[in-house]
């Protein structure tokens, strides 16, 4: 008996070490070829405690009794046994014969082992895991949680670095179970390789996209370059064909000029007769006695040729014989006719002055001033005319009618005035419903014309050809057509201002081909920018009282020479509607720069680059600071032209600035900066 028994432990313990020194191969051999790769087993440690080897307790051997270890004093697992009893020292376990003490597992999750003839099962109960996902990896009983477990220390060497003290040592991991995990970290490297992919591959895009983007914002440029050289060329093309127009116009013109010059070379016979004439009587008149002062109504003062009776109460034109008299004023009167003859004893009258009186239409008497072959100037302000006083002397050069009542010029009112220069109506009722354009047409030579205070909704057609200076303030004119100033093409100074104007409501070919146009008053009207297509020979432009918000880029970069004087006081400028582009083309011209009373909260750029600018204002925005480079390149030893510069009642700290921010200013005296207001 004993002698069988010894032969059984020698033979299991043969076996032991048979099968150890296999699984330290294994571990070997899969160290070397997996080595620093991630092996944990930490999650499944509990299970595999259970597969340890068995150990023989070295008691008596008859009374030897053998026990798995890992059996005893296990709290977290509960076990349930089964004894299936055998011959003497060997068991039967499913038609198979197991040595006395052999240890096997026939399905996972139980392990039996023959002890005596006795077979004793031990069926493992899983630990509960808490992680939010479990599996059950293949060949296993027990679940453990999807996401592996740092790399620790690989299983071969001294236990203790896996297992808490105490705890039962893991049985080596089959190369199956191994491969396992190796391809689930294989997976989990390959997911991350495919996020970082991912990741480039965003990266890659949102860079494609900038430069998409940059290329869209290029092509935009270049489209809208191409768009202004298209517009050019059609300008240049119509300004072609406006030169070949104008040339023709020239050539008739000059054919009408030769004709006209005959006529005053005739006239200027006639009249060099006339003053041979008169030479003559005054020679004759030296040889005679002075004649005696005139008698003069009470009132009246005569000095030279001139007689003055201003503010003297007449109700009627005083009678006078005066056969010299060239002047005759009776302004400020109450005069409400001008009957036949009035000025019979005048015949040498070349200007009166009928303003401030209570004159109507109905009082004129239609003949009273054909008689007046030397009239060139009357005045008759602030009367109650409602029409043009008829039959004026063709010697006529000067009229002005403002402050009336006129309702109306009719194409008739005004055809002998064929020398009248200039003419005023400020203050009636006319439109552009009551004047015909055949009436101003046939002033040829005006070239004065002050149409303000009426109720022009559109400026007037028919402006003369020889028109140089046009007033149209305080109207009501809502648009300017492309067409209205095209037979005005000496025009030089165009007043707009208090009118209801917008940047969309001006033609873009309106004016911008007009080469003597120099100066135009666009202030108090609705503009929000700038308006493009201004006149390329503009120097003069007075925006004030607008709504200006921004000025566009390159609005002035057609002009030539450039603009010189920039009045854009009391709007709604702020810095980023102000850059650097919007100035190009003006900034060697540019002399007087008004931008008080906006919202600019810093210098603009481009002011630096202004090398001709001499007076600049910008006091009354929101300004706090300064910059060293705003008005003096700190680089250059260049004086600036500035002789006055204005940046009271903004929030700037005037401690703060840089004392070389005004270095290239001649004068410090020139820079006004206080006051300043507070928060």
């Amino acid at each position: 008996m004993r002698a069988g028994v010894v032969l059984a432990l020698s033979l299991l313990l043969l076996l032991g070490l048979g099968l150890a020194q296999e699984a330290e191969r294994g571990r070997r051999r899969r160290g070397g070829q997996k080595r620093g790769r991630n092996r944990s087993l930490r999650q499944n440690s509990e299970a595999l405690a259970r597969l340890r080897s068995v150990p023989l307790d070295g008691g008596d051997d008859d009374d030897a009794s053998v026990f798995i270890e890992s059996y005893k004093n296990v709290n977290e697992l509960e076990s349930s046994y089964s004894v299936i009893p055998g011959r003497k020292g060997q068991c039967m376990y499913q038609g198979i014969t197991m040595f006395d003490r052999a240890v096997w597992s026939p399905k996972p999750c139980l392990t039996c082992l023959c002890s005596n003839g006795l077979v004793a099962c031990d069926e493992v109960s899983c630990p509960r895991l808490r992680c939010p996902r479990t599996v059950i990896p293949v060949g296993e009983c027990c679940p453990v949680c999807s996401v592996l477990v740092p790399d620790g220390p690989e299983l071969s060497g001294d236990s203790s670095e896996l297992n808490d003290p105490g705890q039962p040592l893991p049985e080596p991991h089959t190369q199956e179970h191994m491969d396992r995990l190796l391809r689930r970290e294989e997976e989990a490297q390959r997911e991350e390789e495919a996020r970082l992919r991912l990741l480039d591959a965003e990266r890659r895009r949102k860079r494609r996209q900038k430069k998409l983007l940059a290329k869209q914002q290029k092509e935009l440029f270049e489209e809208r370059r191409r768009e202004e050289e298209a517009l050019r060329e059609q300008m240049e093309k119509e300004e072609e064909e406006e030169e070949q127009r104008k040339r023709d116009e020239e050539a008739a013109a000059a054919t009408a000029e030769r004709e006209r010059q005959q006529r005053m070379e005739e006239e200027r016979r006639r009249e060099e007769d006339r003053r041979r004439t008169q030479e003559a009587e005054q020679r004759r008149l030296l040889r005679e006695p002075p004649a005696p002062a005139p008698s003069l109504p009470v009132g009246c003062v005569f000095a030279d040729v001139t007689v003055t009776c201003k503010d003297a109460h007449f109700t009627n034109i005083p009678p006078l014989f005066i056969p010299q008299l060239k002047a005759l004023s009776l302004e400020g009167n109450d005069i409400t006719t001008i009957p036949t003859g009035a000025f019979n004893g005048l015949p040498k009258l070349e200007w009166i002055n009928l303003s401030k009186n209570r004159i109507t239409a109905s009082g004129i008497d239609p003949q009273v001033f054909k008689g007046l072959k030397f009239l060139t100037r009357l005045y008759m302000d602030s009367n109650f005319l409602d029409q043009i006083p008829p039959e004026l002397p063709p010697s006529l050069q000067e009229l002005k009618i403002n402050e009336n009542n006129l309702r109306g010029i009719d194409e008739n009112s005004m055809q002998s005035l064929q020398n009248l220069v200039t003419l005023e109506l400020e203050g009636n009722m006319l439109s552009e419903g009551n004047v015909a354009p055949e009436a101003l047409q046939a002033l040829t030579q005006l070239s004065y014309l002050r149409l303000g205070r009426n109720h022009f909704r559109t400026v007037p057609q028919g402006l003369p050809a020889a028109l140089q200076e046009l007033h149209l303030e305080n109207n009501v004119i809502e648009e300017i057509s492309e067409s209205v100033f095209n037979n005005s093409r000496n025009l030089n100074i165009v007043v707009l201002r208090h009118n209801r104007l917008d940047e969309t409501m001006i033609a873009p070919l309106a004016w911008i081909n007009h080469k003597h146009l120099e100066s135009i008053d666009l202030s108090h009207n609705k503009l929000y920018h700038v308006p493009s297509f201004l006149p390329r020979s503009l120097v003069h432009l007075v925006l004030v009282g607008n709504r200006i918000e921004r000025i566009p880029g390159y609005v002035f970069a057609h002009m030539d020479p450039g603009i010189e004087y920039l009045y854009l006081s009391f709007n709604k400028l702020e810095s980023d509607g102000v850059d650097p582009l919007s100035f190009f083309g003006s900034l060697s011209s540019m002399s007087e720069l008004f931008l008080d009373h906006n919202q600019l909260t810093s210098v603009p750029l481009a002011i630096s680059e202004m090398k001709a600018l001499r007076f600049l204002r910008l006091n009354d925005n929101n300004m706090r600071s300064v910059a060293e480079d705003a008005f003096c390149d700190p680089m250059s030893e260049e004086e600036s032209n500035l002789m006055t510069l204005r940046l009271e009642n903004n929030f700037i700290d005037t401690r703060s600035i840089s004392p070389t921010a005004f270095s290239c200013i001649h004068s410090y005296l020139s820079v006004v900066l206080q006051p300043q207001k507070t928060k």
